[in-house]
C-alpha cells in the first residue's frame, strides 16, 4: 500500500514550504537573482539544502515561485485600486500608477528583481506572463475612461502596453540606486503626470490617502 501523509504531516510540509518561499523573497530581494544560491537560501531558511529540494526540484522553480507570488500581489494591489478604487477612471488610473509606484520604491530590493534584475529564462517567461495581465487592468479603466468621455478615442491595448512599459523604464534606475538620499516620493509625482499624458488625460489626481499606499 503506497504511503499516504497525515494531515498533519501535509500540515508540517505546507508551512515549510511557505517559510522557505518567504526566506527566498527576503534573499532575492536583498543580493538577485543570480546571488540568490540555494544553498544561501536554506541557510535563511534554517534548512538543510537537500530539505529545500524536497520542495522544489530546481532553483529556477523556486525562483519561479517567488516571482509568481510577488508578482501576483503587485497585480492584485493595483486591479484593486483601478477596479475598485474611489473616483471616476482617469482618478483611478493616476492613483493605481501612484500606489503601484508607491509599493515598489518602499520595496526597491524586491520590486528591481521584479521589474529588472538579470535572472535566469523561467523568469523572464513570468515577466512576459504579468506584463500581460498588467496591460490587462491598465486596458480595462482606460476603456472604462474613453466610455465615460474623460478619455481620447484610442486602442485601449496599445495605450496599456505603452505604459506597462514606460513605468518600468522610469523606475528602473531609481530602484537600482542606493537608498540613501533618494526622495521616497520620487519620481512619483511625475511618473502619474506622464501617464495621465499618455493615456490623454489631464495630469491631475487626488492626495493619496496612506490607507491605499499598502
Amino acid at each position: 500500500m503506497a504511503y499516504r501523509k497525515t494531515p498533519a504531516v501535509q500540515d508540517r510540509l505546507a508551512a515549510a514550504r511557505e517559510h522557505l518561499v518567504a526566506q527566498a523573497t527576503t534573499v532575492i530581494a536583498d543580493v538577485g537573482w543570480a546571488n540568490a544560491s540555494v544553498t544561501a537560501v536554506a541557510a535563511a531558511a534554517g534548512m538543510s539544502v537537500g530539505s529545500v529540494y524536497q520542495h522544489f526540484p530546481s532553483k529556477g522553480a523556486l525562483a519561479v515561485e517567488v516571482f509568481r507570488r510577488a508578482s501576483g500581489r503587485e497585480v492584485e494591489v493595483l486591479s484593486e485600486v483601478l477596479r475598485q478604487g474611489s473616483g471616476d477612471p482617469v482618478e483611478r488610473l493616476g492613483l493605481g500608477v501612484a500606489v503601484f509606484a508607491r509599493r515598489a520604491m518602499e520595496r526597491r530590493g524586491l520590486a528591481y528583481a521584479l521589474l529588472a534584475a538579470p535572472a535566469e529564462p523561467a523568469v523572464g517567461q513570468e515577466r512576459l506572463s504579468f506584463r500581460r495581465r498588467y496591460r490587462a487592468v491598465f486596458a480595462e479603466v482606460i476603456r472604462e475612461g474613453i466610455e465615460a468621455g474623460l478619455l481620447p478615442d484610442q486602442d485601449p491595448e496599445v495605450t496599456a502596453a505603452a505604459l506597462t512599459g514606460a513605468i518600468g523604464e522610469v523606475l528602473v534606475d531609481p530602484l537600482s540606486a542606493p537608498a540613501e538620499g533618494t526622495a521616497a516620493g520620487h519620481p512619483i509625482s511625475e511618473l502619474v503626470a506622464m501617464s495621465l499624458r499618455c493615456a490623454g488625460a489631464t495630469p491631475a489626481v487626488r492626495p493619496l490617502r496612506l490607507g491605499e499606499l499598502r
